[in-house]
Formats: structure tokens, C-alpha cells, sequence
């Protein structure tokens, strides 16, 4: 099972972002799926989460500015991000609760998709 991110790049205060992250290999079902963030010398922060059914919730920070969204068939979480701050400024990781073909149902990461924010 894999998780790839992508779409992260440099963009402007003001600025939008979409990210994608696509979840491989055998995976029999993903429960909810979710973005957290890491600026350097910061702790990780959950960004928003969605569940199978579309339920979604968000940190303060972030509510109003960004939105999690999922397309189930194709195993793939999106994060729109608009008016973007330079406190925004991180990686951005994916994570997916998933159950694996062989194993224990349990939660997997991606790599993290670099975000920054700057005039």
C-alpha cells in the first residue's frame, strides 16, 4: 500500500493550492482519510478529515479557507486551499485508515508534498 501526494509548489499570500494524494496497491477499504501538516521545528497538525461517507471537519485555522474533498473509486483525497497565508507554509502529509488485502487494518502515511507560501 502506498499513499502519493502531490501538488504542493510556491504560490503567493492570497494565493490557491490543490493537492491531491492517491492511495495504491491492495487495499480492500479505506474508512476516513485526512491532511496534516508539519512546519519545520513544529509539531504536526491535522489539517481536515473526511470519512467514507463525506463527512468532513477541519481545523480552526484552516475553516472557511479550505476544503477536503475524496473520490472513493478511485481511492484519491483532495485538499483545496484558497486564500492562502504564510503561516500556511509546510508539508503537507496524507493519511489513510485503511484495510490492506493481507494485514491488519491500520493507518498509513504518504511522503508529504512541500507547500510554501511567499511574497
Amino acid at each position: 500500500v502506498q499513499l502519493v501526494e502531490s501538488g504542493g509548489d510556491l504560490v503567493q499570500p492570497g494565493g490557491s493550492l490543490r493537492l491531491s494524494c492517491a492511495a495504491s496497491g491492495a487495499i480492500v477499504y479505506i474508512y476516513g482519510m485526512g491532511w496534516y501538516r508539519q512546519a519545520p521545528g513544529k509539531q504536526r497538525e491535522l489539517v481536515a478529515t473526511i470519512t467514507s461517507g463525506g463527512s468532513t471537519s477541519y481545523s480552526d485555522s484552516v475553516k472557511g479557507r479550505f476544503t477536503i474533498s475524496r473520490d472513493n473509486a478511485k481511492n484519491t483525497v483532495f485538499l483545496q486551499m484558497n486564500s492562502l497565508k504564510l503561516e500556511d507554509t509546510a508539508a503537507y502529509l496524507c493519511n489513510a485508515d485503511l484495510r490492506p488485502l493481507s494485514g491488519r487494518r491500520g493507518r498509513y502515511w504518504g511522503q508529504g508534498t512541500q507547500v510554501t507560501v511567499s511574497s
